[in-house]
């Protein structure tokens, strides 16, 4: 069974820090292009990034670039999520998603 697992989100002020990680589980990790979406209160979802585990090709939208990085650990069957300058318009619940499959939540909030 596929299980995505993300954590580390939290409160944090404008211009903090948070990094998320997302512990997969039940397929072949680096044989997989894995994504990060957000979803704020009342907005539709939102594809935040995304890496090739195996090639490692990332994808950020426009408005995390250079602010966000992506990264994975194969040993460890995990992805990251590094949030750098953080904006009130980045709160929103934070999941992997693996092809459509959308991973347990971690909830980010930052405070102005």
């Amino acid at each position: 069974e596929v299980q995505l697992q993300a954590s580390g989100g939290g409160l944090v002020e404008v211009g903090g820090s948070l990094r998320l990680s997302c512990a997969a589980s039940g397929f072949t990790f680096d044989n997989y292009v894995i994504a990060w979406f957000r979803q704020a209160p009342g907005k539709e979802k939102e594809a935040v990034s995304q890496i090739d585990i195996n090639g490692g090709k990332t994808y950020y939208r426009d408005s995390v670039k250079g602010r966000f990085t992506v990264s994975a650990d194969n040993a460890k069957d995990t992805l990251y999520l590094q949030m750098n300058s953080l904006k009130p318009e980045d709160t929103a619940v934070y999941y992997c998603d693996l092809g459509g499959r959308r991973g347990q939540e971690t909830l980010v909030t930052v405070s102005s």
